[in-house]
């Protein structure tokens, strides 16, 4: 293909064989629409990593407003983007103060369950010495039980005894 597309040469070949004069007039403008996306100085190109603009060349305006259009678009791509992260941001933000109050919470109730244990511990050493008079009592009363039963059991063999050296 020659380096200039809108040469006739270059042009497709209609569907009704007409001399290169004769194109319609639509299929000429869609041919020159798509050639003005051509690089002036080098042809068509599909590089988007090398510039065809040179400094001291004129400007094609199409070239110059598509480029604009990128910008704007590829700018408000880009700050979509960053809104999107800040949105990240601010709720991971919000969500860490939530995390902080509510450990703040959490701590709050672990000194007063800390403290409310510390106390309970204190009066149960201060109670400690009646716990242990309750389990000497304890002790005795259970000993004194015993003896009551042993007496009431001797109690009950003597009455026999008695009983049976009354009848004779």
């Amino acid at each position: 293909m020659d380096a200039n597309p809108k040469a006739p040469e270059a042009r497709a070949p209609t569907a009704t064989s007409q001399p290169p004069d004769a194109v319609p007039r639509r299929q000429v403008e869609e041919e020159e629409r798509v050639s003005s996306f051509d690089s002036p100085k080098h042809g068509p190109t599909l590089s988007t990593s090398t510039s065809s603009f040179e400094a001291l060349d004129p400007h094609d305006p199409n070239l110059s407003h598509l480029a604009s259009l990128m910008f704007s678009h590829t700018s408000n791509y880009l700050q979509g983007e960053l809104s999107a992260v800040l949105e990240d941001y601010t709720l991971l933000e919000q969500m860490n103060r939530a995390t902080i109050t509510k450990y703040a919470d959490m701590r709050q109730i672990g000194g007063s369950v800390s403290r409310a244990l510390k106390d309970l511990n204190d009066k149960y050493l201060a109670l400690q010495p009646y716990l242990e008079q309750i389990d000497q009592i304890e002790d005795s009363v259970t000993k004194l039980e015993a003896a009551a039963y042993k007496l009431d059991a001797y109690s009950k063999r003597l009455e026999t005894k008695f009983k049976s050296l009354e009848k004779k």
